[in-house]
C-alpha cells in the first residue's frame, strides 16, 4: 500500500461520526485528529474513533502531520474555518451547503484558488450507484428531450430536533430550513440530472413548528435552460417522513429515483441492460434520514472521499469542487428571494 493520508475534521457534531466512520474504512486513510471548542468533545470523539484531540484551532491547524481536512460545523460557519484550513495549507472537503449564501461559497472557492489547494463539497448521493447510472442515462441521451425533472422531500423532523442545537432553525447558521438543510442533496441532484436552472418561484411557510426562523414547508417551480419544467417540494413538518424522489421524464423515457432505489426505468427503446439494471436497483438501499438524520449510511461518504484523495493524487478536479457544490446553494438563494418577494427570481450561476 501506499501513502495513508491523515485526515483531520474541524467541528465534531453528528455529522462528524459519519465523516469518521468514512474515512477509517478506507485502506489508505485514517481519522488523524478532530478540533472542537467545546471542552471535553474533542477529546471524546478521539477516544471513540482514535487520533488526536484539539480545542484550539490554531493548534490544529499547526499539525503539519494532517494531508486532508474535512469541515462539519454548522453550516453558516463553515467560511471562516475552511479559509483557515485552506490557508493553512490543506486540501479541504466541506459538508453540504458549502455555505449558506453564493458570496460565501465564493470566498471559500477564491481561497482554494490562492492557495492552489483543492476544495470538495459533500455530496454523497452524487456518489451512489443508481444515481451514477441515472446520469448516464440522461447524457447518452436515452430520454429525449426532457419536460419535467422534479424533487420531492417530505420529510418529519421533531421540535425537539430543533430545541437541540441554537443555531438549528436560525437564518444566520442554519441558513434556511427544509429547503437548504435537508433538501439540497435533491436540489443538487435536481440540477444534475435536469441541467442549469434559469428561473424559480417559490412559497414557504412554517406549519408546525415553533420558535424557528426558518420553512418547514416549501414549493417551488422550476424552469431549466434546456426548456424542461419541475418542481420541488420540501417539508420537515410532515409525518412520519417519506423517501426522498427525484423524477426525471422526457419525450422517449422516464426514470423515478427514490433514494437509492430506481422505481421507474422506462424507455420507448429498451436494450438488453434496462431489465437488468431494473433487478439490481429495485430496492430501497437506505432510509435516508427521512424521520431520523442519524438513519443515514456513509457509504457515500466514503466513495467521496475516496475520489476525493484520487484527485489529490492525480492533481485533478474531485467530481464535486467548490463550484459543483455552490450550484444547489445558488437555486435555494433564489427560490428564498422569490419566497420573500413573491415574484418568480433567475438564477445566478
Amino acid at each position: 500500500m501506499g501513502k495513508i493520508y491523515n485526515f483531520g475534521i474541524i467541528g465534531l457534531g453528528t455529522i462528524a461520526r459519519f465523516h469518521a466512520r468514512a474515512i477509517n474504512d478506507i485502506p489508505n486513510a485514517r481519522f488523524y485528529a478532530g478540533y472542537d471548542p467545546v471542552e471535553g468533545r474533542a477529546q471524546s470523539f478521539a477516544s471513540e474513533f482514535g487520533g488526536k484531540a484539539y480545542s484550539d484551532l490554531d493548534a490544529f491547524l499547526s499539525d503539519k502531520q494532517m494531508d486532508i481536512v474535512t469541515i462539519t460545523t454548522p453550516s453558516g460557519c463553515h467560511r471562516d474555518v475552511s479559509i483557515a484550513a485552506l490557508d493553512a495549507g490543506f486540501d479541504i472537503i466541506v459538508e453540504k451547503p458549502l455555505e449558506i449564501t453564493v458570496s460565501r461559497c465564493n470566498d471559500i472557492i477564491e481561497a482554494a484558488k490562492r492557495n492552489g489547494r483543492k476544495l470538495g463539497t459533500v455530496f454523497q448521493s452524487r456518489y451512489h450507484d443508481s444515481s451514477r447510472v441515472v446520469k448516464d442515462a440522461i447524457d447518452k441521451g436515452r430520454l429525449g428531450k426532457l419536460v419535467m425533472v422534479d424533487a420531492y422531500v417530505k420529510w418529519y423532523r421533531s421540535q425537539e430536533y430543533y430545541d437541540s442545537g441554537a443555531w438549528r432553525g436560525t437564518l444566520a447558521i442554519d441558513g434556511g430550513g427544509a429547503l437548504m438543510n435537508q433538501s439540497i442533496h435533491a436540489v443538487d441532484l435536481l440540477q444534475w440530472f435536469g441541467g442549469d436552472v434559469e428561473e424559480v418561484c417559490g412559497i414557504s411557510d412554517i406549519c408546525s413548528h415553533t420558535n424557528i426562523e426558518v420553512e418547514d414547508v416549501l414549493v417551488s417551480t422550476v424552469k431549466f435552460k434546456n426548456g424542461a419544467l419541475g418542481v420541488i417540494e420540501a417539508s420537515t413538518a410532515v409525518w412520519p417522513g417519506f423517501y426522498k424522489r427525484i423524477e426525471i421524464l422526457g419525450t422517449e423515457g422516464s426514470i423515478v429515483l427514490e433514494e437509492e432505489s430506481i422505481k421507474e426505468w422506462r424507455f420507448k427503446d429498451e436494450n438488453e441492460d434496462d431489465e437488468l439494471i431494473r433487478m439490481r436497483f429495485s430496492s430501497t438501499i437506505s432510509g435516508g434520514g427521512a424521520s431520523d438524520p442519524k438513519s443515514i449510511g456513509y457509504e457515500g461518504h466514503k466513495k467521496e472521499f475516496e475520489d476525493f484523495i484520487e484527485a489529490v493524487e492525480h492533481d485533478r478536479k474531485p467530481l464535486v469542487d467548490g463550484v459543483e457544490g455552490r450550484k444547489a446553494v445558488s437555486i435555494i438563494e433564489a427560490v428564498y428571494k422569490s419566497c420573500r418577494e413573491g415574484v418568480p427570481i433567475k438564477v445566478d450561476r
